[in-house]
């Protein structure tokens, strides 16, 4: 079974929605930074040829029904800031990974929060998952603490799990459960 399509849905600053041939120009600001990359697997673009190499790729993965690849937009002018990657999607285990990346210039004022609790609400209300997985690396505070920030548990650190841009590295693997957002029941 396919992943699903996730609606557009709107917070207080932003639009979460799918990414379109117009966000590339914007995302270059993001993608294109080598310290907004820099824990990312992929080395950050040059050009908007390696945009558009992405976009391909983002849709290919998309069509065999396991990704979906959405953009934060600020709701002022629609302008991508970030982008929001549900993959490796487990129908029969109700669970997905989680990605994201968020332009430097937009670190720090919640914005990636905003966007991900979105998403999570999407995810385990009208998309029925049960689980979300995100790996992050060790040296990469920021999202390490924003994961913690939004419920998930830091489940372990798998050793030298991946090698990207000529280094082996390690993950932290975390993990959200729907039954982790809900409130107890009972007295």
């Amino acid at each position: 079974m396919s992943l699903p399509e996730l609606p557009s849905t709107t917070t207080a600053r932003l639009t979460v929605r799918s990414v379109t041939d117009t966000d590339l120009p914007a995302l270059m600001a993001v993608n294109g930074d080598d310290e907004t990359t820099r824990f990312l697997p992929y080395a950050a673009w040059r050009d908007l040829d390696d945009a558009q190499a992405w976009l391909a790729r983002m849709r290919a993965l998309e069509a065999a029904g396991a990704t979906r690849q959405l953009v934060m937009a600020r709701r002022q002018d629609d302008q991508a800031i970030g982008t929001v990657l549900l993959f490796k999607h487990d129908a029969a285990s109700a669970r997905l990974d989680l990605g994201y990346v968020l332009g430097r210039a937009h670190w720090r004022q919640g914005l990636a929060r905003e966007a991900l609790m979105a998403v999570i609400e999407q995810v385990f209300g009208p998309m029925g998952q049960r689980r979300i997985e995100a790996e992050v690396n060790p040296d990469n505070t920021a999202s390490n603490a924003l994961l913690q920030r939004l419920g998930f548990t830091l489940e372990g650190r798998l050793r030298q799990r991946y090698t990207g841009k000529e280094q082996i590295y390690d993950i932290h693997l975390w993990g959200l459960l729907a039954s982790d957002l809900r409130p107890p029941s009972g007295p």
